[in-house]
């Protein structure tokens, strides 16, 4: 753990010692996301707090301007988001509240699922009630190509070698084409962008704990439920799934958000949306390797592409992206 940044972090944490009873020896890595964050906890003798979280993001990879005015939105909307205890701008450094160490992830079962769900509802509804336009960053066509082109330039050509033939080349352009047209005729939200079990903390109060939210956008409604139900990390047979789009959709709707009122509407909205995310995120899992020198991610990439696989299947306008997808299964 000998490194300069560390050594400025711990230099920094010394000056906060007395205000925060801080136990410097105690200081160790609690998570690393697929960014240049790192994340440490500390233990500390403050009867309100027994540890802290300290965020390290270097700040020309990770300015911290956004995690603190997306922290602020979240908040004053309801939702159990890290206090910002202490902050060191210019270095990058932030001492926030720790929401524990029980990720829905770890928690999620057969009996639990429909209660953490409900929970994880509920706070995602109170976040899209808070919605402005020209708050956030818009998820605008620009932003949802440049995440669709991850798909071809780093999953297919850099990990698995595919050059398309100028056919295919054309029938992903179209495919692209229509899936953007869905995502931007959805109404706008804001969008937490990564709401899924690794970036939502099982709490005791106002639960859950929500993480993770620095790269938030004003964008389509289904997003976070596609984050959410076609998670990377973990599957759930599809009738559970719809039925929990559905609460989704009646909670949403009964207080007055934007949805569809047709639910079947909804629904290809939400699986639309799922597979933008799904191809982007085969991009990206392939780039955390290729570039990053991280196969962490590698693992997941079988479940992330029987998502996209499935949905394509479904749509007729859909079937030449599901024989590219197919054809990239392994044998």
């Amino acid at each position: 753990m000998i490194d300069a940044r560390l050594n400025t972090l711990i230099q920094w944490l010394k000056g906060l010692e007395p205000s925060w009873q801080l136990d410097l020896g105690s200081l160790c890595p609690a998570s690393a996301d697929a960014s240049f964050r790192r994340y440490f906890r500390i233990k500390s003798k403050n009867p309100q707090f027994t540890t802290f979280i300290v965020m390290d993001a270097p700040p020309q990879h990770e300015p911290l301007d956004a995690f603190i005015q997306v922290d602020l939105l979240l908040s004053e909307a309801g939702l159990n988001v890290p206090k910002i205890l202490e902050k060191n701008i210019n270095e990058g450094f932030l001492l926030l509240n720790d929401l524990g160490t029980k990720t829905y992830l770890a928690e999620l079962n057969g009996e639990t699922a429909d209660h953490l769900y409900q929970d994880a509802v509920h706070a995602l509804v109170q976040m899209q009630l808070a919605s402005k336009p020209n708050v956030l960053p818009n998820y605008d066509e620009t932003l949802l190509q440049r995440e669709l082109d991850l798909f071809p330039d780093w999953y297919l050509k850099k990990h698995l070698g595919i050059d398309l033939s100028e056919v295919q080349r054309a029938q992903l352009k179209k495919s692209f084409e229509l899936i953007i047209q869905n995502n931007l005729a959805q109404a706008k939200v804001y969008v937490h962008r990564d709401y899924h079990s690794r970036n939502l903390m099982v709490t005791e109060m106002n639960n859950p704990g929500v993480i993770d939210f620095q790269d938030a956008v004003y964008g389509p409604i289904t997003y976070d439920a596609s984050s959410l139900w076609k998670d990377a990390y973990i599957a759930w047979p599809e009738e559970k799934v719809i039925d929990w789009v559905i609460t989704f959709w009646e909670e949403g709707r009964k207080a007055g958000l934007p949805m569809p009122s047709d639910f079947g509407q909804f629904y290809r909205d939400f699986e639309w949306m799922g597979l933008q995310r799904h191809l982007k995120v085969l991009g990206i899992f392939a780039r955390l390797f290729h570039r990053d020198g991280k196969d962490a991610y590698l693992k997941d990439i079988p479940l992330v592409l029987e998502y996209a696989i499935a949905t394509a299947n479904r749509y007729i306008e859909l079937k030449p992206l599901a024989r590219i997808l197919e054809a990239t299964r392994p044998i």
